[in-house]
């Protein structure tokens, strides 16, 4: 059974950074999709980063974080890194990690492309 854990939030000062972790148990990250989503209070679950399976050459960045978040994968951890800077007061969400198993290079930045979800970690921007 694949098991996610996703780490890493905190609460930080606009314009600071931060770095969150997701670790699935069980399974490569060569077989896994893997992607990043956030839910502030009142609002849907927004799809913010995600990484294929295989390679990992594929990534998609939302608009809304283009430029400030990047996605990457550390292998030898099996471990996908949401690396965060310059963040806003509207960055302020619970963020969860997602993963779906499959061979192919493609990602998505939709719910329905995920399978199994981690428990989310706390980002709270603010002065």
């Amino acid at each position: 059974q694949l098991q996610l854990v996703d780490s890493g939030g905190g609460l930080v000062q606009p314009g600071g950074s931060l770095r969150l972790s997701c670790a699935p148990s069980g399974f490569p990250l060569d077989y896994l999709r893997i992607g990043w989503f956030r839910q502030a209070p009142g609002k849907e679950r927004e799809g913010v980063a995600c990484i294929g399976a295989n390679s990992g050459a594929t990534t998609k960045i939302a608009d809304s974080v283009k430029g400030r978040f990047t996605i990457s994968r550390a292998n030898i951890e099996n471990t996908v890194h949401l690396q965060m800077h310059r963040l806003r007061p509207e960055d302020t969400a619970v963020y969860y990690c997602a993963a779906h198993l499959t061979d192919t290079e493609d990602c998505s930045e939709s719910v329905d492309g995920y399978t199994f979800w981690g428990q989310g970690t706390q980002v709270t921007v603010s002065s």
